[in-house]
Formats: structure tokens, sequence, C-alpha cells
């Protein structure tokens, strides 16, 4: 058996570039890992060379080897560089043909889902409109003395709306008088004017309760009253206020109101006020038309009420007025029925309510 012929020098230079050649003019990241293979794998060109050092002299083993070892070396080092450039370009491909949508919309969340109630909307309407008449917020407690709620209010002893089917009592305390739930907002005018001296320019909205319930009344609902005392003012004051607050609560130019003679036990003179409004189907336009409407009670605050908060009904004087915040809201926004407003039926509330920042302002327009 004869001795292997070796390959020369110049063979192993001619097969190092045939490799690298090989290796630069790889197309894809597949070409270059067949390229590979055929050089380094168990049965390449390159391992080929390394079986045959076995056939060699110990002299020629060790200057051969280190031959090889370069080539493999540099053939290594091709590979991984060129492996590099082909996986930067097929990913710069892939960038510039392939798209994400990334302007798919996400959920929009509670603030886009969730509404204000009409209530809360029109009581911040309301706010804005007498807060830019120089009025200021009043609060109270819901749970009212008898004293507060009608003794101090000039409400006698025998009145109606002092009874059990009007009013809702509390248990008796232990000296035998029994708190209630505010029947009205009224008794914050008289804290507030305990509380506080003339001039009073204020406003009460908040809940009140009352014992009875049908399309257009419910136990509990909402009223604003307003409350202005000094030593000038006049029922000329109060229309202008009215007649003020309407134009600007409906958004119109022109509102024309009635003045009633009435009876409340903490106004003298009192009044109800109707407002001018037509119907066409199921809409209701206010200030024009030939029918009325009442919407609201007022009159000049009664002498004894000035007297039960300590001030002096021969110097000073003034004008109260309540309103059914519900009412009004029914009015400028067509809901047709009141126990609606209190049914808790989301389906109603993303009907008729309001987005979060829908904040009424008289520069915007209320309802804008």
């Amino acid at each position: 058996m004869g001795k292997a012929v070796l390959p020369s020098t110049s063979d192993l230079t001619t097969l190092e570039t045939d490799i690298l050649q090989e290796i630069a003019e790889a197309h894809d990241l597949n070409a270059l890992e067949n390229t590979r293979v055929a050089a380094l794998g168990k049965k390449g060109r390159i391992s080929a060379l390394m079986k045959t050092l076995g056939q060699m002299a110990p002299e020629e083993r060790k200057a051969f080897g280190q031959s090889v070892n370069k080539i493999k070396l540099t053939v290594s080092e091709a590979l991984d560089m060129r492996k590099a450039d082909l996986a930067h370009a097929a990913m710069s491909e892939r960038l510039a043909t392939e798209r994400a949508d990334i302007t798919l919309p996400v959920r929009p969340g509670a603030l886009n889902d969730g509404r204000i109630h009409p209530v809360s909307q029109v009581m911040d309407e309301i706010t804005e409109i007498f807060a830019d008449m120089g009025f200021s917020i009043a609060e109270g407690p819901e749970i009212e003395t008898d004293d507060y709620n009608f003794t101090k209010l000039n409400i006698p002893k025998e009145h109606p709306a002092r009874q059990e089917h009007d009013t809702f009592y509390l248990a008796d305390r232990d000296d035998g008088t029994r708190l209630v739930l505010r029947t009205h907002t009224s008794p914050v005018q008289i804290r507030t004017m305990e509380a506080n001296d003339p001039p009073i320019r204020v406003i009460a909205p908040g809940r009140v309760y009352r014992c009875d319930s049908d399309q257009t009344h419910t136990p509990m609902f909402h009223q604003v009253e307003g409350l202005v005392i000094d030593e000038d003012t006049h029922m000329g004051h109060l229309k202008w206020v009215l007649e003020e607050f309407a134009k600007s609560f409906f958004e119109i130019d022109n509102v024309e109101m009635r003045f009633r003679a009435s009876h409340f036990p903490f106004t003298e003179p009192s009044m109800e006020v109707d407002i001018r409004y037509s119907k066409r189907g199921d809409e209701l336009r206010i200030g024009e038309g030939d029918d009325w409407m009442e919407i609201l009670g007022c009159g000049m605050v009664h002498p004894k009420v000035l007297e039960h908060v300590g001030y002096d009904p021969k110097k000073l004087q003034g004008f109260a007025f309540g309103v059914g915040i519900d009412r009004l809201a029914m009015l400028k926004y067509g809901m047709p029925d009141l126990r609606a407003f209190f049914a808790a039926d989301l389906r109603w509330l993303k009907h008729y309510g309001f987005r979060t920042f829908d904040v009424p302002t008289l520069a915007g327009g209320l309802s804008s």
C-alpha cells in the first residue's frame, strides 16, 4: 500500500481562497450554512485534511497541522463576519417589507365610558350662572331639626308640611323631639344668616326629601334656593335675577315670565313664577308660544324669618327663591320621567349622561 500524497502549500492556499470566495458569494444565511458544512463539517474539506495528520511523519505533522488550523481559523472568522452581514441585511429587508399596525386603538377606559349624571351636570350649570352674578355656594346638613326645617322659617305647628304624610321623621330622641330629613334647602338660608352679617348673596343646592312619588315627583330630589339680604334689595332685583338665570340656563336670548300671587310661610309677598313656552311634538320650546308653565316659587323674605336669625326687619330686607333641579333637567334635556333619574339604569345614563370633560361654562356654552 503506497503512501498518501499530501496537499502542497499551494494546494492549501488555493483551498483557502476557494472557500473564502464561496463565503463571500453566499447570498443568504442558508447558502452560508451550506458553505460552512462543506468546509468545516465532519465530511468537509478542511476536516478531511485534519484526518490525514495520522499518515504523516512527526516532523511533517506539526507544520501541516499548523497550516490547516490557520486556514480553519481564517475560514471561521470569515463565516462569522459574513453571517453577521447577512443577518443584518435580512433584518433590514424584513423591516422594509413587514408592517406592524401600532395605530390600533386601545380600550377607551373609564373616562370615555363613564357619564356625569344629568342632575350633577345641571347643578354645575346653575352654579356657573349664579357664580357669575356674584352668588356664593352655601351647604347644610340633610338631617335637620324641626326648628331649622320649620319653626325658624315661620312654618306654624298646624301646617300640613309638618305632617308625616309629607315629611320623613326619624325616631324620637331622648328629649321627645324628632329630627327630619330636610324637606327643602331653606334651612341652609337660616344657618347662613345666623353665621354671617349682611349683605348676603348665596345659593344652596342639595338633596331634599318628601313623601311623594309619581312621574314628576320622587321621595328624594334636588333643589336650589337663593337668598339675597341687604338694606336696598327689592322685587325688581328678584325679577332681574330670575330672568337672567332663565335666559342663561335655557340658552335663549329672550324669556317672558309672569309672577302670580301665592303663599309661602317664609316669604311675604310670595309668588309663583311661570315661563312662556310652546310644544311641538315632544319638543318644548322655552321663551315662545302661548302656554305658561310654572317653574319656581319666590318672594321677599318674611320679616319674622329675619327676626328669628337676629336681623332687624326695619333695616334689612331681601328675597328668596327655590327651584327643582331635577325638573329643570327634564325641561332642558327632554327627559320624560323623573323616576328614571334614580333607577340606576346604565343604558339611561349613557343616553342622557354627559362626558367627564363636558364642564359647563358661560363662555363656551353651558351645554355645548
